[in-house]
């Protein structure tokens, strides 16, 4: 009998570490199986919006948004297939190059997923009095995750055929037969609809090398 290919569906905030390390599995698993990925924004901004937040996240906040609201943009005005090289060329200078010069950041990661440079007006500086024009469509992705899943969980969120939630955090992110056996574990998990959390505090930071 053939494989049969695997639909997953995976939420990230492109500010979010974890969902990077997550990301890179995924991608690893690929490599080896029949994995069918949509990848999908969501914002850690918006989950927060109404919460009451340290400092910190008052001030990474801003510019989370600013990268989720380009990939948002990104996918309306050029279609699904842009959503995951953006991701990647942003993902590679915020967590591995560990750059905050947004505006950089952002005209360089147009130029490497191929789109126009003019895409960053639509991720404008909260400071430069434009509006986003695709905050409808960026909260109802958002929602369309965080709906499957629960309000009190983050990035990522992965559905696997259909069943969905939060995770795995992971550091670093696995490779071979490691990532595979992972894989299955975690899908294997997911599948009882009685599991519900599986958790230990961390020990490590992400490890992205």
């Amino acid at each position: 009998m053939p494989n049969q290919t695997t639909r997953v569906d995976f939420w990230f905030d492109p500010s979010c570490p974890w969902a990077w390390m997550t990301s890179r599995w995924v991608d690893e698993v690929s490599a080896h199986r029949d994995l069918d990925v949509t990848w999908h924004i969501m914002s850690l901004a918006i989950l927060n919006e109404n919460n009451d937040v340290d400092a910190a996240h008052r001030a990474f906040f801003p510019r989370a948004l600013r990268y989720a609201q380009l990939v948002a943009a990104a996918k309306e005005r050029h279609g699904q297939q842009v959503v995951k090289p953006l991701y990647d060329a942003l993902g590679t200078r915020i967590h591995l190059g560990q750059r905050t010069d947004t505006d950089a950041v952002i005209a360089e990661s147009l130029e490497e997923a191929g789109l126009p440079a003019e895409l960053a007006n639509e991720a404008p500086d909260a400071a430069g009095g434009h509006e986003f024009r695709f905050e409808n469509e960026l909260r109802a992705s958002h929602s369309s995750g965080i709906d499957l899943v629960g309000q009190d969980v983050g990035t990522p969120i992965l559905s696997v055929d259909g069943t969905a939630f939060f995770g795995p955090v992971i550091s670093p992110a696995p490779t071979g037969e490691v990532a595979l056996t992972l894989w299955d574990g975690i899908v294997a998990a997911a599948s009882y609809d009685g599991f519900f959390e599986l958790k230990r505090s961390r020990t490590r930071d992400p490890i992205f090398s």
